[in-house]
């Protein structure tokens, strides 16, 4: 098969495109022809050597949001057949045994993952667990599909399961042109919470109100506490889903209401990040929650809700595999909306 990877650390000109061996399914595995992958920034974090998730290796085939049609099964898989169109989830918590990716489900440990410790997507062929396979309906096409996995379960465990958002509620969402704020968004706004969200342009503002914001704010011109508060009526919003990290984390927190909530599933802008005031955070009730990995059982749940409901899905561009290094420069530039496709 056809696929791009690295052997060692460094910027895009360690990826390399040529042929790689086919994927050999375990007993309760399949083999999914990739028709699309999208980008994350995982993918550039690792490539560069700033960050490796336990278990990573090299030689290393990235992509974790996969997909396609199945094109082989395993002697034992009955809940799949060949010619299904499918998605891939890509953790690798509740394989079953028989599967080549059996035991790699320590969730706070090396747990694993499609395309961030095992080879993903950035490849025509890639290698999943049966039970990890969920079919696409068919007036949904493979582009859309691949917009889903990652970014939707990120948001969906944050908001839903860690932040308990309620209907009613109001959540500050940074970021708002990246995949996981695009999901999150329109989670929340489907869950009956109101959104306040923040971007560092006025066309990312602008594109957060098509997804259903109520109001929005500039994060690199305008003050973002202040905003909170004039749109709470001075009280404060109930929750901030963070994934930016120490570029805007003291503004969250004086952004919050009283007992209010910061829920943390990133650091895009550094790893560390300072409380601004003990004595405000311990006399408010500030509460910080890192949203851990997520579980099997929530992505039939949240798939069901993202192929029922009326999301808008939002793809930014499209590349050809062999120019994946040209897609992750564009990741890097800061100037997407939405998800980066590779077509294989």
């Amino acid at each position: 098969m056809k696929a791009v990877w690295y052997d060692a650390p460094g910027g895009p000109e360690v990826l390399n495109y040529g042929d790689r061996p086919d994927p050999n399914p375990g007993t309760h595995d399949v083999v999914v022809r990739v028709h699309a992958a999208a980008l994350n920034h995982l993918d550039v974090v690792q490539r560069n050597g700033w960050y490796a998730m336990p278990g990573f290796t090299l030689p290393h085939i990235a992509g974790m949001d996969v997909a396609g049609e199945i094109v082989a099964v395993g002697s034992a898989v009955t809940n799949v057949k060949v010619g299904e169109r499918v998605v891939v989830d890509p953790s690798l918590a509740g394989v079953p045994d028989g599967s080549a990716y059996a035991n790699m489900g320590d969730f706070y440990g090396d747990l694993g993952v499609i395309g961030a410790t095992v080879a993903g997507g950035y490849a025509e062929l890639c290698l999943a667990p049966s039970t990890h396979v969920y079919r696409i309906p068919d007036s949904m096409s493979f582009e859309d599909a691949a917009t889903f996995p990652t970014c939707y379960l990120t948001a969906w465990h944050a908001l839903f399961e860690v932040g308990k958002l309620q209907p009613g509620e109001t959540v500050m969402i940074h970021a708002a042109g990246s995949g996981v704020s695009v999901a999150g968004i329109q989670l929340a706004v489907a869950r009956g919470a109101r959104v306040l969200a923040t971007a560092g342009s006025a066309e990312k503002c602008e594109r957060a109100l098509e997804l259903g914001a109520a109001a929005v704010c500039n994060n690199r011109t305008e003050d973002v506490t202040g905003f909170a508060r004039a749109n709470t009526e001075g009280r404060g919003v109930d929750m901030v889903f963070d994934h930016v990290g120490p570029a805007l984390w003291a503004q969250s927190t004086f952004a919050l209401r009283p007992r209010g909530r910061i829920v943390n599933c990133g650091n895009t802008t550094g790893d560390t990040a300072t409380i601004p005031s003990l004595g405000y955070s311990f006399h408010m009730g500030i509460q910080i929650l890192g949203s851990d990995p997520y579980r099997p059982e929530e992505f039939q749940p949240a798939w069901d809700t993202f192929c029922n409901g009326n999301f808008n899905v939002v793809i930014d561009s499209q590349f050809e595999l062999k120019d994946a290094g040209e897609a992750q420069m564009k990741m890097q530039s800061n100037d997407v909306f939405g998800k980066i496709l590779l077509r294989p």
